[in-house]
């Protein structure tokens, strides 16, 4: 094929319409060179600032030599290059993590917004037959993305729909490991393709056709579940067993980086299925949230400075604590200002929830964790709840419960108001 022929097509598919500059992943094999050679000859027409990255893996003797060349290329081309050396206990999986890792520190520290890798048709074949052979589920038999968000960028793979045999054979650095035969991807190169060949020789051809109906199904089930909130159960129980899990599979996978095992979905199906509410950690920083009868999956947040969550607020003054302006005795103006009656004798206490927390409810004491539990407050909301307390005593868990003490100083001649309003975070 003619270079213009791959031009036209980065062109039509508009792979960098949104992006101005980008990082390429550059190993010096023919397809990354290959894909280098484009992105650098007409970057004019593609509108774009190029980067270069490099992993040195360490794992040949050719590695450090490949790198100065590589190294040179860039200073040639005056096109920037970052570079790493691969430390560890080598492995693919360990391999990949580490340049992923580090591509990412490189789009950070100059600003990129997209990493483009010389993935083509061949590396999806071997793909979707690897994961075939491990038994991974129906979803992830697509195969390689084209393109693909990630955190707050995009991978592009712009030669996907290209075979390797349609490159032309310009420098580039053979790696002789390719041959050996002691990694999966290469015993599916070099020996389990070759004998399904034998049997139909358009099994590659096979292969990418199942990977692109897989994906088909997946863009009509994205489609068709818009309107199902999967997050509320109410909704996702509501279909049958295999619709549920089709959903909620379907739910997991917008978390590109999480790919939990069959164990651990079943462990999540189980979680939504009899815990009330329930924390429960994932994988590579992500939790399970279930309360009652909602879910949802997100990113373990660290934990805030202890000292910043409590405030003290004097009369006649004002402060802004959890998203609220808190008026101590100075009234506010507007639709939605709630009241609350305090004491002007002492300052008022802002804070969250601590162990043994009470308020005297109908004359009793009632522990906050009881009262939370009888209202079926979320484990999230209890943990934001805002705690106002004046004379060691809690008058009230903001828009949840008012203590009798604040009812009872509704008639005291020492009596005031707090005034609270919700304000822009």
């Amino acid at each position: 094929m003619r270079e213009q022929d791959f031009l036209n097509h980065f062109l039509q598919k508009g792979y960098f319409k949104k992006h101005n500059k980008i990082v390429l992943a550059l190993s010096g094999g023919l397809d990354s060179m290959f894909l280098f050679q484009l992105l650098f000859t007409y970057r004019k027409e593609l509108e774009i600032e190029l980067i270069l990255a490099h992993v040195n893996h360490k794992q040949r003797v050719e590695s450090d030599w490949e790198e100065k060349e590589l190294r040179q290329l860039a200073s040639q081309a005056k096109i920037p290059i970052y570079v790493e050396t691969f430390s560890g206990v080598f492995s693919e999986a360990r391999a990949r993590s580490f340049r992923y890792n580090f591509f990412r520190q490189v789009m950070k520290e100059t600003g990129a917004t997209a990493l483009v890798t010389a993935h083509h048709a061949d590396d999806q074949v071997e793909t979707i037959l690897m994961r075939l052979i491990r038994g991974s589920r129906l979803r992830h038999l697509s195969g390689i993305k084209e393109r693909q968000v990630v955190d707050n960028f995009e991978i592009i793979r712009p030669l996907l729909n290209f075979h390797k045999k349609e490159f032309p054979q310009i420098s580039h650095f053979e790696d002789e490991t390719n041959n050996a035969n002691n990694y999966f991807r290469n015993r599916i190169r070099n020996c389990y393709l070759p004998q399904l060949e034998k049997e139909n020789n358009c099994v590659k051809k096979a292969i990418l056709n199942l990977g692109n109906e897989i994906s088909n199904y997946e863009s009509a089930l994205d489609e068709l579940s818009k309107n199902i909130n999967i997050e509320d159960l109410q909704q996702l129980f509501s279909h049958s067993q295999p619709t549920q899990r089709v959903l909620l599979q379907h739910y997991i996978s917008r978390f590109p980086d999480l790919n939990l095992t069959k164990a651990q979905f079943e462990e999540v199906q189980q979680i939504l299925e009899n815990k009330s509410q329930y924390r429960h950690p994932l994988k590579n920083g992500y939790e399970l949230i279930k309360e009652y009868q909602h879910f949802h999956i997100c990113k373990i947040s660290p934990q805030a400075d202890e000292k910043s969550c409590e405030l003290v607020l004097d009369y006649q003054n004002q402060v802004q604590y959890g998203g609220y302006l808190f008026s101590f005795g100075i009234p506010l103006e507007g639709e939605e200002i709630q009241e609350i009656n305090v004491s002007r004798e002492t300052s008022i206490l802002l804070r969250h929830r601590k162990a043994g927390d009470y308020l005297i409810k109908n004359g009793y004491r009632k522990k906050l964790r009881r009262l939370f539990i009888d209202l079926k407050i979320p484990i999230e909301k209890r943990k934001t709840a805002i705690i106002i307390e004046q004379f060691g005593e809690i008058l009230s868990v903001f828009g949840i419960e008012i203590s009798d003490l604040s009812k009872n100083m509704k008639n005291d001649i020492m009596n005031t108001i707090l005034y609270i309003e919700k304000i822009d975070r």
